[in-house]
């Protein structure tokens, strides 16, 4: 865990996608992936990831300094974009999965 006496809190939210609007989720995803990475000091991990075997599914690996830089994450104004995009495409969140980083 390096420097950090606690681990990283880990964020890894699964939506369903329906094909015809997957071009436009990732668009707004990355948007708002690249700005977690670049905007906030407390985001160190933003991945999209598509799942083999689950095209309909795509899940984001998040790793955050702790809890409180998630919140913080909750109130920017990238992910209020993705959010309206989500809500126009007809995309929802199925699960969310929260944990611990353990290792380096």
């Amino acid at each position: 865990m390096g420097e950090h006496s606690t681990p990283r809190f880990v964020v890894i939210p699964e939506f369903r996608v329906r094909p015809e609007v997957k071009a436009a989720f990732f668009e707004a995803a990355l948007d708002d992936a690249r700005h977690s990475l670049a905007d906030e000091g407390g985001c160190h991990r933003f991945d999209v990831v598509c799942p083999e075997g689950a095209e309909d599914t795509v899940v984001f690996y998040e790793v955050y300094d702790n809890r409180a830089a998630f919140e913080a994450h909750l109130q920017t104004p990238h992910l209020k974009r993705f959010q309206a995009a989500m809500r126009t495409l007809g995309v929802a969140e199925t699960v969310v999965r929260f944990g611990a980083l353990k290792g380096p």
